[in-house]
């Protein structure tokens, strides 16, 4: 899932403040208002339910100037404060990382994500990441996302590899974030996924929502958001499928989750796979194909990028299996 509009400044006496700015889109929701405690754990995936009300019990949190209890209830572009201590203040550093850029012009940039890259800085992961190297590399990014997910439309995991677009304007975020919610864009995933898949096409839909026994994880639940991947097998091996699979929607870990819930994990997943790892490359997902209409001309535009090496190399393995 995407973060809502989020500004992140440092503030006095060590502390960070962090501006929410409510926009019912980008958690993909039709509501008008909801409990501020429970909006603020769709937006901020680093932090536990146990933590934020934590922050609610020490007054931490205002609405538009004003400290609320986590029942009050926000509306669209209504302010949400959250004051948190920090032993150090964030700063984030332009980085000079050599970038995979596949297309770029004055409004939006496509790049080619390594697998083992953090799209953005967060606890634990401040340096390195695709941002920090965005900053170096751009004169502008949209700041829509706030200043640790500059540019940042749409994101995909850390050990994945392949496509992703960035925005430079707050025009272009705009409309690829209304792109997205009206399911408009194109992304399409090759995976590499254990156990053979009887059927050639598929379609899972399955509501996605917070793992109740692990907030580290997403899990198929009942109350989950709406998610729909579709597939199709590529090929099989002996105790293995390359598939491809097309978001209809963009749930947080969505093809992870969906592959894992129908009994074909992706190879190689720490999260959702079997625990033992094949290789040292991360989880065997790419998102090759990206396709969305340009934010200033409305013409379509497409991309797709090759498989990463190791990707290949655990292909022509797979095949030699009897």
């Amino acid at each position: 899932m995407k973060q809502s509009k989020v500004k992140l400044r440092v503030r006095k006496k060590s502390m960070i403040k962090e501006q929410y700015i409510v926009d019912f889109s980008s958690i993909e929701s039709e509501l008008t208002e909801l409990r501020v405690d429970k909006y603020l754990t769709e937006v901020c995936e680093d932090l536990s339910r146990t933590e934020i009300q934590e922050y609610f019990e020490q007054g931490l949190v205002r609405v538009n100037q004003k400290t609320v209890k986590p029942s009050f209830k926000v509306k669209d572009n209504d302010v949400i404060d959250v004051d948190a201590k920090e032993d150090e203040p964030l700063t984030i550093e332009k980085e000079n990382i050599p970038l995979d850029i596949v297309y770029e012009d004055e409004d939006v940039v496509v790049v080619n994500k390594p697998s083992g890259m953090v799209v953005h800085p967060a606890p634990g992961h401040y340096q390195h990441t695709l941002v920090n190297a965005l900053l170096y590399h751009c004169n502008e990014l949209s700041n829509l996302g706030g200043d640790v997910r500059a540019g940042i439309v749409h994101r995909i995991d850390k050990d994945t590899s392949g496509l992703l677009v960035v925005c430079k304007t707050n025009v272009a975020h705009k409309s690829l974030s209304e792109q997205l919610k009206e399911k408009t864009t194109t992304r399409k995933y090759i995976a590499i996924v254990t156990g053979s898949i009887s059927h050639n096409l598929g379609k899972i839909n399955a509501p996605i929502g917070r793992d109740p026994d692990n907030r580290q994880k997403m899990a198929v639940v009942e109350n989950g958001k709406s998610a729909v991947t579709h597939f199709k097998v590529l090929d099989r091996f002996k105790d293995f499928t390359l598939v491809e699979l097309q978001l209809e929607t963009g749930r947080t870990h969505q093809i992870r989750v969906h592959m894992a819930y129908i009994g074909h994990p992706v190879i190689n997943d720490p999260l959702y796979g079997t625990k033992k790892q094949t290789t040292e490359f991360g989880q065997y997902l790419h998102a090759q194909t990206l396709g969305f209409r340009h934010p200033r001309t409305n013409q379509y535009l497409e991309f797709s990028s090759n498989l990463p090496q190791e990707f290949n190399d655990k292909i022509e393995e797979l095949k030699k299996r009897v």
